[in-house]
């Protein structure tokens, strides 16, 4: 008689974090103990067009969660789809390898992307997919950012705890970056979380997106760490008017905040911050 084999345990999602075994020295003495870090794994984005097989967009390297909104907000901020009109679904997509299942994003669409793809985009955690060839494509899609929205200084230093408040998996591995979209006009904050700024930036995007709530032109964003050009391109996709940063921006983001009228705002630490670009926004 033989033994039937044991079925395979169904796969499972990865997590936010995970956890791994450190050796620590502290003060001379050597110990062991378990941690908890930020996932670091490869998205790759698909996408299925009417009349064309699916094919491969972009892989980015991203902390594992709110991937479609991930996927959709990527194909948004990067000036391939109008918006939620052209979503008709989002799944995980079947694969070679099982393990890697989640790691597949596939989006329907209703229409051919926006422009033809001449090549596959790839992004690591540490640096979006940005250049002078997405920056004419965006700028081409994009309207300067107008409006009448002002804030307060109070508003802009209460920004950067209120961020840190809202980062749950950052409280379990202390290595995460994060991006927040605040109305300006009072309630409920929208933050996501991942390895990368660009990631998570597009996630909150992609969420806003996918409710059909764009373009922000009543919302403050708010980043982790420094401000990028392609932080920078993704807000003016969105229509953010304001973008505010812990840190120092680069001189492209500068350029590219003051050619797409963002108010761009640097170095936001305790009651302290520089504002770059349209400091018309900030009231005295």
């Amino acid at each position: 008689m033989t033994a039937e084999p044991l079925p395979e345990p169904p796969l499972e999602r990865p997590t936010s974090s995970t956890r791994v075994s450190a050796v620590v020295f502290d003060g001379g003495r050597r110990t062991r103990r378990s941690e908890r870090l930020a996932t670091e794994e490869p998205l790759e984005i698909r996408v299925e067009e009417p009349g064309r097989e699916q094919r491969e967009v972009a892989v980015t390297m991203r902390t594992p969660g709110h991937d479609f909104e991930l996927a959709t907000g990527f194909l948004f901020t990067e000036g391939l789809i109008d918006g939620r009109e052209d979503v008709r679904n989002v799944r995980y997509c079947a694969v070679d390898r099982e393990e890697q299942r989640y790691n597949v994003v596939s989006v329907t669409l209703a229409a051919p992307l926006r422009q033809e793809l001449d090549r596959n985009f790839y992004a690591t955690s540490s640096c979006g997919v940005c250049g002078k060839a997405t920056l004419d494509a965006i700028e081409a899609h994009c309207a300067p950012i107008g409006g009448a929205l002002r804030i307060t200084p109070e508003f802009v230093v209460s920004l950067p705890d209120r961020l840190r408040t809202a980062q749950r998996v950052f409280d379990r591995t202390g290595g995460l970056h994060a991006a927040g979209l605040f109305p300006a006009a009072g309630g409920d904050a929208i933050v996501r979380e991942d390895v990368g700024r660009h990631n998570a930036v597009d996630k909150v995007v992609g969420e806003r997106m996918l409710a059909g709530a764009l373009p922000l032109s009543g919302s403050v964003l708010m980043v982790s760490g420094r401000s990028s050009l392609e932080i920078v391109q993704k807000a003016a996709m969105a229509g953010v008017p304001v973008i505010c940063a812990v840190s120092a921006p680069s001189s492209l983001a500068v350029a590219a905040a003051a050619r797409f009228g963002i108010t761009l705002i640097g170095f936001l630490r305790g009651e302290r911050f520089n504002v770059y670009t349209g400091a018309e926004r900030v009231a005295a």
